[in-house]
């Protein structure tokens, strides 16, 4: 690795000890998970298509719970980036014939931020992600709504809860955290490349992205997985180390996934801001699992215990991230990370 971070500052072991003793100073709710999740992958939403009405809702909805638990909007004054369909030019034209005639043509990635505690770090960003979007209605049977619950309104819930946990601390992180939630990750990954061409915080000054996928099944194909996540580019950068550190205190291990680690890497929402140079990895319980991209991936085969100690573990490693440690770095050793290296290099060329 290109840098090492050792240690633990007084105030992650005092957090730490915290969350072993289930203080409610770091508070992450199973209820509230499934109340969260019951709501987005409910047939009401309509499967979340990129654009569709349930996608609409479904960021109103989220951009409400940000409100709610005291993020401020971080798309100047409001918690919503809008994007139009004509803005993607020949890929959106790849599914705009699929759409009718009176569809919603703009999209909205959903952002709200936690302001840092330091008065110098909080000028430096860590982003906690996913995606909010799925894959709508299929043309035939008797369930017809792809509800996505797993796939990924499991990860859109964990980031509002682990956005409620940290705004609820008595002490807020020394840096900044962007939650934010894209759209279209099922089309291309349309909402994190608009982000990353009309970022919302400077990227020079973004040290990490986490990203959150498919965390709430543990029935994955391969066996269950239980207090169990893998990371993207386990050896991209050290980014993984931070976070097996910070999971270790809770119980859960954060592991590489040698078939799918390196694979899965360029194939969810951290890609747009990897490309950027940012270090940036996505966090799954399960790749793949029986109801992947089918109607039957619903609110009711969550595994809402075991997500909320994967989301426990998460907040852990954010507030690691968004501490006073050096920045996580791309791993300069690493063959397959090299286009990510060089792409930091171009990130902080003028500084």
């Amino acid at each position: 690795m290109a840098r090492r971070i050792s240690g633990q500052s007084v105030v992650f072991a005092a957090i730490a000890a915290a969350v072993l003793a289930q203080s409610p100073g770091l508070t992450i709710s199973a209820d509230s998970l499934r109340t969260d999740l019951k709501y987005l992958a409910s047939d009401e939403l309509e499967g979340r298509a990129t654009p569709s009405r349930g996608l609409d809702l479904a960021a109103d909805y989220i951009a409400a719970q940000f409100k709610k638990a005291g993020l401020e909007p971080a798309a100047g004054g409001t918690y919503f980036q809008t994007a139009s369909l004509e803005e993607f030019g020949a890929q959106a034209a790849r599914f705009q014939k699929s759409l009718p005639p009176d569809a919603p043509t703009t999209m909205r990635n959903v952002a709200g931020i936690l302001r840092g505690s330091d008065p110098t770090l909080r000028d430096t960003y860590v982003i906690l992600s996913a995606h909010y979007d799925h894959l709508g209605l299929v043309a035939a049977g008797e369930d017809h709504v792809m509800n996505g619950a797993n796939d990924d309104a499991s990860g859109t819930v964990s980031v509002i809860e682990v956005a409620r946990a940290l705004v609820a601390l008595p002490q807020h992180p020394k840096r900044s955290v962007l939650f934010i939630t894209f759209f279209g990750e099922e089309r291309g990954l349309l909402g994190s490349r608009y982000y990353g061409q009309h970022p919302l915080v400077p990227p020079q000054k973004t040290i990490a992205q986490l990203n959150l996928e498919q965390v709430g099944r543990t029935d994955a194909t391969e066996g269950t997985k239980i207090k169990t996540a893998n990371l993207t580019g386990f050896d991209f950068s050290d980014v993984s180390e931070v976070l097996v550190k910070a999971a270790a205190v809770t119980g859960v291990q954060i592991v590489k996934d040698e078939s799918a680690s390196d694979a899965f890497f360029s194939r969810s929402d951290n890609r747009s801001l990897a490309d950027l140079g940012i270090p940036a990895h996505t966090l799954s319980v399960a790749y793949e699992f029986a109801d992947y991209h089918k109607p039957s991936d619903e609110w009711d085969k969550i595994d809402y215990a075991n997500m909320a100690d994967i989301d426990r573990a998460v907040a852990l490693g954010v507030l690691r991230l968004a501490s006073d440690a050096p920045p996580p770095q791309w791993n300069v050793n690493y063959a397959p990370a090299a286009r990510y290296v060089e792409a930091a290099k171009r990130l902080h060329a003028a500084e």
